[in-house]
Formats: structure tokens, sequence, C-alpha cells
């Protein structure tokens, strides 16, 4: 059976947005390893993350919450790939760019209804 989270287009898609940016980090120079690399990873990560702890929460409130803490991660990554594009680290026309303006737009959604009354 499926969790909760599993079940939402925005968790999917931001499992697929970490997985992009895991591949596009790769062919980083070396040493961007431990830098641009691995900050874009962990704003990655924190996306589909956020969204499943608060759907494993109790209550509305708390579930808000961490929808704006996938948002703020959502935008850090955002802005980390746009200085990798900057940087030609990376292609402005990847697929994680997408992946992200999608994802955004599901969490945007997911925010307005659970912050309706």
């Amino acid at each position: 059976m499926e969790k909760p989270h599993e079940q939402l287009e925005a968790w999917k898609l931001a499992m697929q947005s970490a997985k992009a940016v895991y591949d596009l980090a790769v062919g980083f120079p070396v040493e961007e390893r431990y830098g641009l690399a691995q900050q874009m990873r962990r704003a990655a990560v924190s996306i589909p993350s956020n969204i499943a702890e608060g759907a494993g929460r109790n209550g509305a409130k708390e579930y808000l919450h961490f929808i704006g803490i996938a948002r703020g991660s959502l935008a850090e990554l955002e802005t980390q790939l746009q200085l990798a594009v900057m940087l030609n680290f990376a292609p402005q026309d990847h697929v994680v760019f997408e992946l992200i303006d999608r994802t955004g737009k599901l969490l945007t959604g997911l925010h307005k209804k659970w912050s309706t009354p």
C-alpha cells in the first residue's frame, strides 16, 4: 500500500528532480564536489523529504509548515541551478528546470489548499 506522500504528484516530481540534480552534478568540475554540487544535492533532497514529513504529520498546520520548507528548498535549488548555468556547469535547457517548475506549481497549489480554512 502506498504511503500518503507517495500518492502526491508533487512528491513524485520532487523525487525525479532530486535524481536529475544528482545526475547533473556528476558532470561538475572536481573542485565543486564539496561546493555547489553538494549544496544542490542537499536542497534537492530536502524537497521530497519535507513533503513526505509533512504528509506524515498530524494536522493541516504541521503539513503546511513542511510544505513551506519544501518551497524554500525549491527556491534555493532554483538559485543554485541558475548559478550553475552562469558558471557553464549546466545547460539552461536541462530537464531539471522543467521538473522543478512543475514541482513548484504543485507545491503552491498544496500550500493554497492547506492554508485555506
